[in-house]
């Protein structure tokens, strides 16, 4: 079965995803001192980094070699297509361009900067073939339905492309918990009807608000990133609905992403644990590639 991963990395020494604004918040100061160990985003090395993985690839590799290793990775495993982001979107650029039948780059821009970043938008996806934007509430400290991303919203619809959206509690423990919640993708959806919006993580623990949404929007979408597939189908994992939804009415509406480095995982690992799911073999054709073959439009 081919499959498109909608959350896929750089191989090389640790992963490389998107990573503005993950400093403290507040105000800048050399006199800042440093936060206590396990705090803010480094909570994320207790509960993802998992060892080993990054000392299979060497750490002095160019971004094209590493693009390399990735497309490898990617035939090994059957995923025809991967988004990409990562750190820095010059090197999300360099890394699509190497591969531009394989990889879909999506960028990162600061609802703060205002029309400067829809300046920059237009000229990445019209110069450098960026196919995307990630709105992160995680970094930018402002929900999804914050007026400051309005801008950015109008130049997708524009533009022809989707915005993913960090929707998920954050782990970064100096920050609400909340700025990736479900809710916050409800007055986007009704501000852009024209706008195709995809869930980033699937809503977790919002699980059941994320799928009354999917329902309630026709131009809502989600991935599945940064989750072990196996727990989907766990009893008292709180994915029930998420899963008998998925199934039947949502099953047009889902997307992989494998997160196979967050995971500390193998893509071909991954991949399997979404066929073990209890879903029907039609449904699985879905999720790993047909929907999003039709919603990132790749025929």
């Amino acid at each position: 079965m081919q499959v498109i991963d909608m959350e896929t990395y750089l191989p090389g020494p640790g992963i490389d995803p998107p990573n503005p604004g993950a400093e403290q918040p507040g105000p800048p100061s050399p006199d800042r001192l440093p936060p206590p160990p396990d705090y803010g985003f480094g909570h994320y090395d207790t509960i993802f980094r998992q060892p080993g993985r990054e000392e299979e690839v060497s750490p002095t590799m160019s971004t094209a070699e590493r693009a390399d290793e990735l497309v490898r990775l990617m035939d090994r495993a059957g995923v025809v297509k991967g988004l990409l982001a990562t750190s820095r979107n010059a090197l999300t650029v360099e890394a699509c361009r190497r591969h531009p039948d394989r990889l879909i780059g999506i960028c990162h821009l600061s609802p703060h900067d205002g029309m400067r970043a829809v300046r920059e938008l237009e000229r990445l996806v019209k110069e450098d073939n960026i196919r995307g934007i990630s709105a992160a509430s995680l970094y930018d400290m402002v929900p999804a339905d914050d007026r400051r991303y309005y801008p950015l919203y109008a130049k997708c619809v524009e533009l022809g492309i989707p915005v993913r959206i960090y929707t998920a509690m954050t782990y970064a423990s100096d920050r609400p918990y909340d700025l990736g919640h479900p809710r916050h993708l409800d007055q986007v959806a009704m501000d852009f009807p024209e706008l195709t919006i995809i869930a980033g993580l699937a809503g977790w623990p919002w699980v059941n608000d994320m799928v009354g949404l999917l329902r309630r929007h026709g131009n809502l979408y989600c991935d599945t990133a940064a989750h072990r597939p196996r727990h989907f189908a766990t009893p008292g994992s709180g994915w029930e609905q998420f899963l008998q939804f998925g199934n039947t009415l949502l099953q047009d509406k889902i997307m992989v992403g494998l997160s196979w480095a967050l995971l500390g995982m193998s893509m071909e690992e991954v991949i399997q644990e979404y066929l073990s799911l209890p879903l029907k073999d039609s449904v699985k054709e879905k999720w790993l590639y047909g929907n999003a073959a039709r919603v990132l439009h790749l025929g």
